[in-house]
């Protein structure tokens, strides 16, 4: 018996590579044929083979080379034929193909590619769910079950964002074949979409009974227990991973991630360092590693860390981030000014780096540059409290009162009865001497928050000591008890 199952194996492997070089020598013989005025007879199978690898290739030119070539010496093939509709829809020429796969059915009513054919090209016009109506038609007149087509309806359910009918589609589809990665790709995609966590858990841990050697499945249990904040039943997830493959690198760095999560940064660490090792280092793993030192105070390792993932992609803009968040932490503002200025060089439309740039030049006092990065975050839509009421700040502080107080009534116009635009307004009038209007925002700013009056004190040191303001806050607080 042992022998007899090698010979039928010898067998098949035999026809797999008679079949392998029968189809390259027709490749072969057909290209020669291109480059000579010679015309060859190929049968409509080695054509069929010839166009599928042309198509599969990306060779779409040679392929209606041959579409054409088999169709003068098969004019009748349907499969010939369904080739050529199959490139028409490629080349979106609508109206041809219709005419052609009419008269297909015209031969074939039962055809299933026929429909298969029109479905693709009405899924093409975006019209999905009369594209699922005929590749429902097209299962009718297929073999039970037919993989192809089951996932192509999946698919349009998905265009058409029906995740729980996709969801079924696809899971089918798993039934039928469990080692199609793509498709449990596509199932735990579909549990993402629905928002279903727990499902998805339980979809994988049924698919893992059966399969229990997929580290994709283990993997994407792995994230699902992320997601619900189970870290240490995804830890045990992507070891599984690792166990069935050790050169799994995504489960490296989910692994490596939720360790972060669990402040378990050494060990982080040392699953990032895997990860470089077992392939091209990137600049998100220099990255985390970088912040993982951060967390543990190693500063100088963060920074070599950082620069690390600097060097790695230039373009990135979390490193150089990460290196000015460092140097302002420890008050080195001419280093914070280096790094976001090579970001603004990269990008200067992203509000977050002049938002950076201004706060900094804040902290060393160069309150006019500060304003006019401020000024920039408003041009680019960065339209929060925070920004208005520091441009305001960096006009005060320079001087400018006028231009503070008009910074303000801008903000009025998106943030109306905020106590900390009421306390500004009031400190500014006081400053330049319009007392009524100064009393006015004060007891406005009292009434919405009295709590914010520090920010008040704190900005206005002068005003607040006067006799006028510390009666008037008597006065509320005597009101209010």
């Amino acid at each position: 018996m042992v022998f007899v199952f090698y010979e039928i194996c010898n067998l098949f492997l035999s026809m797999d590579l008679h079949f392998e070089e029968h189809n390259d020598q027709s490749l072969k013989r057909f290209e020669k044929m291109l480059k000579t005025d010679n015309v060859y007879f190929f049968d409509s199978v080695d054509f069929e083979r010839i166009i599928h690898y042309y198509i599969d290739s990306g060779k779409i030119n040679l392929a209606k080379k041959a579409i054409d070539l088999s169709l003068e010496q098969h004019p009748d093939t349907i499969g010939l034929r369904l080739l050529k509709a199959e490139l028409l829809i490629l080349e979106e020429r609508f109206s041809e193909v219709i005419q052609l796969l009419d008269e297909i059915q015209a031969l074939e009513p039962t055809n299933e590619e026929v429909f298969i054919q029109k479905a693709m090209l009405l899924s093409k016009q975006e019209l999905h769910q009369e594209s699922i109506d005929l590749l429902e038609k097209a299962l009718e007149f297929s073999e039970e079950n037919n993989l192809d087509v089951l996932s192509l309806i999946a698919m349009e359910y998905l265009f058409l964002e029906d995740f729980e009918r996709a969801l079924l589609y696809f899971r089918n589809c798993l039934e039928i074949d469990p080692a199609d990665f793509t498709t449990l790709f596509n199932v735990v995609y579909c549990y993402d979409m629905l928002d279903q966590p727990k499902e998805a858990i339980q979809f994988l841990k049924q698919y893992i009974d059966k399969e229990p050697f997929s580290e994709t499945a283990w993997h994407q249990l792995g994230r699902q227990y992320n997601i619900i904040n189970d870290d240490i039943e995804a830890l045990k997830a992507y070891d599984y991973a690792i166990l069935i493959d050790e050169q799994f690198i995504g489960a490296y760095i989910e692994k490596a991630k939720t360790l972060e999560s669990l402040k378990r940064y050494d060990e982080a660490i040392a699953n990032y360092l895997l990860t470089i090792e077992l392939d091209d280092p990137t600049a998100f793993a220099y990255l985390r590693i970088g912040s993982c030192f951060r967390e543990l105070n190693n500063i100088e390792k963060a920074k070599e860390y950082y620069l690390k993932s600097n060097e790695q992609d230039p373009f990135l803009d979390k490193p150089l981030i990460a290196l000015a968040d460092l140097y302002f932490q420890k008050e080195d503002y001419q280093k914070v000014l280096f790094y976001i200025n090579q970001l603004i060089n990269i990008d200067d439309e992203n509000p977050k780096y002049w938002k950076i740039y201004a706060e900094t030049n804040l902290k060393i006092a160069f309150f006019a540059e500060a304003a006019k990065a401020f000024q920039k975050c408003l041009d680019l839509d960065d339209n929060s409290l925070g920004i208005h009421l520091a441009l305001s700040d960096a006009y005060y502080f320079v001087g400018d009162y006028k231009g503070a107080i008009k910074a303000l009534f801008r903000a009025e116009i998106y943030f109306h009865k905020y106590a900390e635009l009421e306390y500004r307004l009031s400190g500014l009038y006081f400053s330049i001497n319009s007392n009524n209007l100064g009393i006015t925002h004060l007891q406005n700013a009292l009434r919405i928050n009295v709590k914010k009056y520090r920010e008040f004190q704190s900005l206005f040191p002068v005003v607040h000591n006067s006799s006028v303001v510390k009666n008037i806050v008597q006065q509320f607080r005597n009101s209010t008890n």
